[in-house]
């Protein structure tokens, strides 16, 4: 992969603000894509696109993902902005522990809303316009919660597993058209969704911040988080033109965790 290997390709990034979007974001304009970035807080896409001044044709346009009017405006303005969308990458997303028993209807639902029903409306927008021009690559940001199951999150585990079904079934209907689906599936990666996630652990079970991170760490055969650079070099390979034999896959960045 060269550094000019998307030259010409307008991608959109999704919860591109901060975290694993942000990384995503960088790399794909690294490799000359133009570049759309939404999500929900207009000052962290602002402030990732200061980060990005260097690289031509970036926008930002706010986007809530769980609202199908907001994703027609803002797919539309992107458009607009920069042409149409040549790869898309479902990122946006939220994670909430619970213990199954005190999983309110509420927080069910808001899981689904923003991890799945969002990757069903973003790429229900730009699918008409790749299947007229016969290419296009979309890339869900799934989760290793989508290939196994974790305790206290049945919620966000149900639909992460949702979106690599997601991820498959869409892949067999467009596989001879020119679009590839594909999923990623970080483990713990070292974000604010993770960081919010040992606050929890802390609060909750009294202890230190570091034995938090040790107990996590534990379980990963390589005794580590993932970088957001890691899933975002991932997400490259396979947005790729020649990496057009990559469909209906859920691959793992999880340090060996899920083999």
């Amino acid at each position: 992969m060269n550094n000019h290997s998307l030259n010409g390709k307008h991608a959109v990034v999704t919860g591109g603000g901060s975290g694993i979007g942000a990384a995503i974001a960088r790399t794909l304009a690294q490799a000359g894509a133009r570049l759309t970035l939404t999500g929900r807080d207009a000052k962290k896409l602002a402030a990732q696109r200061e980060q990005l001044a260097a690289y031509d044709d970036v926008g930002c346009v706010t986007m809530d993902v769980t609202e199908p009017d907001s994703v027609a405006q803002a797919f539309a303005a992107a458009v607009q902005a920069m042409g149409p969308v040549d790869i898309l990458i479902n990122n946006a997303g939220q994670a909430q522990a619970s213990p199954f028993t005190a999983t309110d209807l509420a927080l069910w639902r808001r899981m689904l809303d923003v991890n799945l029903t969002g990757v069903f409306l973003c790429t229900q927008a730009v699918m008409p316009a790749m299947l007229q021009r016969k290419y296009g690559r979309i890339v869900n940001v799934a989760s290793t919660a989508g290939q196994i199951g974790y305790p206290y999150v049945a919620a966000y585990c149900a639909a992460k597993h949702g979106v690599i079904g997601l991820t498959r079934s869409l892949a067999l209907e467009v596989a001879a058209k020119g679009i590839t689906v594909n999923a990623v599936c970080p483990g713990y990666t070292e974000t604010e969704l993770l960081h919010t996630a040992l606050d929890q652990v802390v609060s909750k079970t009294g202890r230190s911040m570091n034995e938090a991170r040790t107990a996590l760490q534990r379980a990963n055969p390589q005794q580590r988080f993932m970088s957001p650079e890691e899933v975002a070099h991932a997400v490259l390979w396979l947005v790729q033109p020649e990496s057009s034999a990559m469909t209906g896959q859920s691959i793992s960045i999880s340090g060996g965790e899920v083999m």
